[in-house]
């Protein structure tokens, strides 16, 4: 008697497996906890640290025109790069004339103030910091007055002051923002 060989068995999961990977593979790219990244700009503060480099470890204030003076390199334009692009634009300007193998770091101390203003109860500007949404916003500045329309919120994006738009209150906004709140007529 003579067996016969078992067919091999196919998984129910093999046509799509590799969707599904690619599926897992591009859900790690960003998490709900992870805030967006913010360009630098006039007004943040940043520190810059090159390990074992005391005299070249900072912190400095963007000015007005987006640069920082840094010893060494002089002005550097940094405005519209983020704290990691700093970090390689100051690597590749240090290596070679001054430093072998330079490692630097960047953060961000301080970002810009943003602003609300409208019927809240502290109108003005305050710290900013990432992951702050319009009803944050709307909670540092003492809440929604008597007098406030909830539903009528608006922001005022600083890289576009002409596009005024209307938002709901879960909206991320950025240093240097605007945020107002209209006045209710009922």
């Amino acid at each position: 008697m003579s067996a016969t060989p078992a067919k091999p068995r196919r998984c129910a999961l093999c046509p799509i497996l590799p969707l599904l990977v690619l599926a897992v593979l591009a859900g790690r790219g960003a998490s709900a906890g992870d805030a967006r990244v913010v360009p630098l700009h006039a007004g943040d503060r940043v520190a810059i640290n090159v390990f074992g480099e005391d005299d070249l470890t900072l912190s400095v204030l963007i000015d007005d025109r987006g640069t920082i003076s840094y010893p060494l390199l002089g002005e550097l334009a940094v405005a519209g790069l983020t704290p990691a692009g700093l970090a390689e634009l100051l690597v590749e300007r240090l290596r070679g004339p001054f430093l072998v193998d330079p490692k630097v770091t960047v953060n961000v101390e301080a970002y810009r103030k943003l602003f609300v203003t409208g019927q809240v109860k502290r109108p003005g500007g305050y710290p900013y910091a990432p992951g702050l949404t319009a009803r944050k916003a709307v909670s540092l500045a003492g809440g929604f007055t008597d007098r406030a329309a909830r539903g009528k919120v608006f922001l005022v994006p600083e890289a576009a002051p002409e596009k005024e738009q209307r938002i709901d209150l879960d909206t991320e906004i950025g240093p240097g923002d605007t945020l107002i709140v209209k006045e209710s007529f009922f």
